[in-house]
């Protein structure tokens, strides 16, 4: 059992509620998340860009996510990943060689090896051997660089609050949460409790200017 109760979402905020509207399964992680209400709706968005709208390869970054969930020893992420990797075109022989550890085997290219030894060494470590960095550079353009190592940093942040937690393992949800991640939110999400219109913030700015004496177009 989780070390927290799930929020009562009740009474939960209006951004929160919005947020949950927008995916296809309320998996416990995300249920959880939404504790942190002002940070609930921009951990989404991070994890729907990571998920449908990197340049990297879907299945390398399935990989790596792999390897976040069995170096974290983090369960619950692995059980939702697997459906997902599969979808990619991740072999079971892939699988469970990443499961055993083994990512030097000749069942993964060269960038899948090169990718999920970055994210071993990120996760083990505090840099990137130099080594490992210029092998790095060589197969892969910069925007694929910082994905990688976004996804890692995404993943296990995740599967901190999942151990650290304990929170309930779900029933592998398929791909409903990656399909969901390709298409656009079907209404825009607000990510902040705050309901300031942004041209009221404008009317304040313009007020405070003219009473120092200024044009409401006058620059500072």
């Amino acid at each position: 059992m989780t070390r927290l109760p799930y929020p009562d979402l009740s009474q939960s905020s209006e951004v929160v509620h919005q947020g949950l509207a927008q995916l296809p399964v309320q998996l416990n992680i995300f249920r959880l998340l939404a504790h942190a209400e002002t940070a609930f709706v921009p951990s989404l968005l991070l994890g729907r860009a990571i998920l449908g709208q990197l340049e990297l390869d879907p299945k390398i970054r399935e990989l790596v996510i792999l390897e976040v969930a069995k170096e974290t020893e983090a369960r619950y992420e692995w059980v939702q990943h697997v459906p997902i990797a599969q979808a990619t075109g991740v072999t079971d022989e892939q699988i469970t060689l990443v499961d055993r550890g083994v990512l030097e085997a000749e069942v993964f290219d060269r960038k899948e090896r090169l990718a999920l030894a970055v994210a071993r060494e990120v996760l083990r470590e505090p840099c990137l051997s130099d080594a490992t960095f210029e092998q790095v550079r060589l197969h892969f353009s910069p925007r694929e660089i910082v994905e990688v190592l976004l996804t890692v940093g995404y993943y296990q942040m995740l599967a901190r609050l999942m151990t650290i937690l304990e929170i309930d393992i779900d029933v592998a949800s398929g791909t409903q949460v990656s399909d969901a991640a390709k298409t656009p939110p079907k209404t825009q999400i607000r990510t902040s409790t705050d309901s300031t219109d942004p041209s009221e913030s404008s009317t304040c700015g313009n007020t405070a200017r003219q009473s120092r004496g200024g044009s409401p177009n006058d620059d500072d």
